[in-house]
């Protein structure tokens, strides 16, 4: 009797490591029930639904050190949930293809100090666009300098611009600005750029912040930015859309849905791009439309609290 009780321990220890491993699971396969409200609950957990993972690899520790059966079997779920979400991003990207587009994404941040380190920098990426935001006097003419002999084509709107290798049209100042905001805001433009294949209708924005408080997740400037981005980008008459910006939102937060439900984000890479200094999310995006996102990785810090993002993009 002694015997046959000490071999089913395993299986009696670690109940409370076992529900801890299916509430993770749960909260990666259903975080979309989490209500938003009040304070944007559901929003920040999907900011950082990644780091879940983490849980995970604390939980598999300690159930290997409390030798338990039923949690190191539990474990299975949020781990096979993890790995639906983000373990096609972890997977090599393909070989480049001859029609892919490279387009760099940066924050370049209105405190840099830089500016010309910061455009060499995105520059030697060799991307055939480069989309920056907080662009401000005196250091947007040091990015026009810098960036003129490789990059002829350029337009600013506001604090955002795009630089391009191939001939740009039809620029027009976006309307994305929250109505609570009531000083002089400019954060998005849409241009279209002639590619050697076809003409790719580009997007430029930063929307406004986020912050976390005592009372939750402060984001109703920044949703209703993502709203009225949305609906400039379902407008769009041209079939292929590429979106680059600082969104202050993850591809996972579903204050992006109006965003996200159109426009594809990337297949591979991870990217994280915020802060600078210790990056545990990516608020900076690349989406499109007609178009794959095959790969976007970050590229080394700058002068910005941002990381610049370099992505490889494939029209249909």
């Amino acid at each position: 009797m002694e015997r046959a009780d000490v071999r089913g321990r395993p299986w009696r220890r670690g109940g409370a490591l076992a529900v801890s491993a299916v509430l993770t699971a749960a909260l990666l396969a259903f975080h979309r029930t989490v209500p938003n409200s009040p304070g944007g609950l559901g929003s920040l957990l999907e900011s950082f639904l990644p780091w879940l993972g983490l849980v995970v690899v604390v939980l598999l520790a300690l159930a290997l050190l409390r030798r338990s059966a039923v949690a190191l079997v539990a474990l299975l779920l949020p781990v096979a949930a993890w790995t639906y979400l983000f373990g096609g991003l972890l997977l090599p990207g393909p070989q480049p293809g001859a029609g892919d587009l490279v387009v760099v994404q940066h924050n370049v941040s209105d405190e840099n100090t830089d500016p010309a380190g910061t455009a060499r920098a995105l520059a030697e990426a060799g991307p055939d666009l480069i989309a920056l935001q907080e662009l401000v006097s005196p250091a947007l003419a040091v990015y026009e300098r810098t960036l003129a002999a490789d990059y002829p084509y350029r337009t600013v709107r506001g604090t955002v611009g795009l630089w391009s290798k191939h001939p740009v049209t039809d620029v027009r100042l976006l309307d994305i600005k929250p109505r609570g905001i009531t000083e002089n805001w400019s954060r998005g433009l849409r241009a279209v750029v002639h590619t050697p294949q076809r003409e790719v209708a580009v997007y430029v924005a930063h929307l406004p912040s986020v912050r976390v408080r005592a009372s939750g997740l402060a984001s109703s400037w920044r949703d209703e930015s993502a709203a009225l981005l949305g609906r400039a980008v379902a407008a769009e008459e041209l079939r292929t859309v590429i979106l680059m910006g600082d969104l202050n939102g993850t591809v996972d937060d579903r204050a992006l849905d109006p965003l996200t439900a159109r426009l594809d984000a990337a297949e591979r890479g991870v990217a994280f791009s915020f802060p600078a200094a210790f990056p545990v999310t990516r608020i900076d995006q690349v989406m499109a439309r007609s178009a794959t996102v095959r790969h976007i990785r970050s590229l080394p810090a700058t002068g910005s609290d941002h990381l610049p993002v370099v992505a490889r993009i494939t029209p249909h």
